[in-house]
């Protein structure tokens, strides 16, 4: 299973909160610290803001800090948010499979994609930023640009 980008950035920007202890870096200051566009994180930060997740003050003295639900929610329930409930295959598409209303493998990947959606349920995201990556998220500089394909950038709904 590959996740979509905008998926793996919420997880960097959440885990990045979690080691900035009391600095309020802003949402550019993020990006440039985990190295994506900051158009990308600003979508990522809004949709992570209106999930409760982390708090965004404008201003003087403002800038991101993860909430408590921030650093108490399982990477599991951010992957799924910003996954969806979609399914592994599209089996009713454009050109619908002709197996689509008598196979079983639709319904043995749909349990694959709950099983790895509930491996990572055990883990937070204050867990995930803990040694060694919190150093590691530390030092991590923008000196390698990325290339970031426009992709959407916020979670599916269904």
């Amino acid at each position: 299973m590959r996740l979509l980008r905008s998926t793996d950035l919420a997880l960097r920007v959440l885990m990045r909160l979690a080691i900035a202890g009391e600095s309020r870096p802003t949402t550019r200051q993020v990006a440039e610290a985990i190295d994506v566009p900051y158009t990308h994180a600003a979508k990522v930060v809004a949709e992570l803001q209106h999930m409760g997740l982390l708090a965004a003050r404008r201003g003087r003295g403002g800038g991101l800090a993860l909430t408590e639900a921030g650093r108490k929610v399982s990477v599991g329930t951010v992957v799924r948010a910003f996954e969806g409930h979609s399914e592994v295959v599209e089996c009713d598409g454009t050109a619908p499979c002709p197996l689509r209303f008598d196979c079983r493998l639709r319904g043995a990947l749909r349990g694959a994609q709950e099983a790895f959606f509930a491996s990572l349920d055990p883990f937070t995201i204050e867990e995930m930023a803990t040694a060694p990556a919190g150093p590691t998220l530390l030092g991590i500089s923008s000196s390698t640009p990325q290339a970031w394909p426009s992709q959407r950038s916020g979670p599916k709904t269904s």
